[in-house]
């Protein structure tokens, strides 16, 4: 992954056809060591393509994955407030309860300003 960020990098500054000295010039600025296997088979798979073509490529197949979630628990919880009247605002006032003790100093010994 660390080739591929170098890649693009040098990509967005104009060089359009990164060499593996380009690349471990980049690494090496922030104190990385560059893996000859994976460099050699990045600039391989690379080789002749444009830059902006794969990125419009992946972001085309990225654009087709599920990645939403989230959205029934916010169903559920609306449903049980309906159904149980009084109940949520008991759970709310245990979970602030709860919430209290977990942030005391008091379980660690000691205060943040200490």
């Amino acid at each position: 992954m660390k080739h591929l960020a170098a890649y693009l990098l040098l990509g967005i500054g104009g060089n359009t056809n990164p060499s593996a000295d380009d690349i471990k010039g980049v690494l090496e600025a922030v104190g990385i060591e560059a893996e000859e296997d994976r460099l050699d088979k990045l600039l391989s798979e690379l080789k002749g393509k444009d830059l902006q073509e794969l990125i419009n490529e992946g972001s085309s197949k990225l654009a087709s994955v599920p990645s939403g979630g989230g959205g029934g628990g916010g169903a559920a919880a609306a449903g049980g407030a309906a159904a149980g009247g009084d109940a949520a605002p008991e759970a709310a006032k245990e979970e602030a309860k709860e919430e209290e003790k977990e942030e005391s100093d008091e379980d660690m010994g000691f205060g943040l300003f200490d």
